[in-house]
């Protein structure tokens, strides 16, 4: 596999060198963009499950993510206070996820990460949104979901994103995934985090934390961190340029609810 990888590689860099041999000089700037685009895609990928993704900037995933990143500024608002004065803090639902966050810094290394997944795994019952809010796909921030006590698997999943990043996880190495379960055929969404390099998976229906290379039965459709929603692409990475370009402008409307509609 590894040679297969640095084949990609050199074939892009042989294109790359075709390019600027044969360019003219009047189209610089376009082939400079070019070029630039097919070096990106001769790297490895530096995302979840090993496969490239492209921002997108439409769509019904990027407005759900945009309304709970909105939610979480203020809940960590809420949180730093509580966190500050807990003998006075109203908020149940955030004395038992700051618990949870206070908890897992005690913990080194993966230990930390385990004790994230296993205590939120416990601390939510599961409940598709039809059965909580009578609509379907809801994305419900933290607090939210702790004054519930319940949620689906995007829920969990963004329970554990926030939990990850208060217990000192860099913003950089925190995902969200979005995924297709091959086998029930049905969406699912899990907390995904780089650790010693690899990306491990934290999934509400286990409490063993896998790596990234050991899932099966999944398709990856999308991966969200804090400054937006990427939509996976599961082919090579000198794949044509355009098909890829006019991929990512697709509307995630529709296909992705169809796939989120039932999480558990």
């Amino acid at each position: 596999m590894g040679c297969l990888r640095h084949a990609h590689a050199l074939g892009a860099a042989i294109l790359l060198f075709g390019l600027a041999f044969f360019g003219s000089a009047t189209s610089a700037g376009a082939a400079s963009l070019q070029i630039s685009g097919l070096l990106a895609l001769a790297t490895e990928p530096a995302e979840p499950f090993g496969l490239f993704a492209t921002p997108i900037h439409w769509g019904s995933i990027l407005t759900k993510w945009r309304a709970v990143l909105r939610r979480l500024d203020d809940e960590r608002v809420q949180l730093a206070l509580c966190d500050g004065d807990r003998a006075h803090c109203a908020s149940d639902a955030a004395l038992k996820f700051l618990a949870i966050v206070e908890t897992a810094r005690e913990r080194d290394g993966r230990a930390r990460l385990g004790e994230i997944n296993r205590a939120v795994n416990l601390a939510i019952h599961p409940m598709s949104d039809l059965a909580q809010f009578g609509e379907v796909d809801v994305w419900s921030s933290p607090l939210i979901t702790f004054y519930r006590g319940a949620g689906d698997c995007e829920d969990y999943a963004i329970a554990k994103f926030e939990a990850l990043r208060m217990a000192g996880i860099p913003a950089e190495d925190l995902r969200i995934v979005v995924m297709a379960d091959l086998v029930r055929g049905e969406g699912h969404a899990v907390a995904v985090v780089r650790f010693d390099g690899h990306w491990l998976i934290l999934d509400n229906r286990r409490m063993a934390i896998m790596e990234d290379v050991s899932v099966r039965n999944y398709r990856p459709l999308f991966v969200i961190d804090q400054s937006g929603v990427m939509k996976y692409f599961d082919r090579p990475a000198l794949a044509n340029l355009s098909e890829r370009a006019a991929a990512a402008n697709l509307d995630p409307n529709g296909s992705l609810v169809a796939v989120t509609a039932s999480n558990e």
